[in-house]
């Protein structure tokens, strides 16, 4: 069986619950990011329940790590 190289997608677009200003991050390919400050209103977002960081919660594509996991348990079906 071949094995596939998953691609991993750095950029995301972060949109405040507080004030609805959508901002684009690359995101950190090393770790979650637990905290981020929106521009727009100054508020320091937390993660929601059961996810790992803001960019899970608030982003249009989940975080690095997330994204090599859903890759890994594809690769395993």
């Amino acid at each position: 069986m071949e094995s596939q190289e998953m691609s991993v997608e750095l950029n995301s677009v972060v949109s405040c619950p507080s004030c609805g200003v959508a901002t684009a991050v690359q995101m950190p390919t090393d770790a979650c990011q637990f905290f981020w400050v929106c521009p727009g209103c100054g508020e320091r977002l937390r993660p929601a329940v059961g996810d790992c960081c803001v960019f899970c919660s608030y982003g249009t594509v989940l975080c690095p790590p997330k994204q090599q996991e859903q890759g890994a348990a594809a690769n395993e079906a």
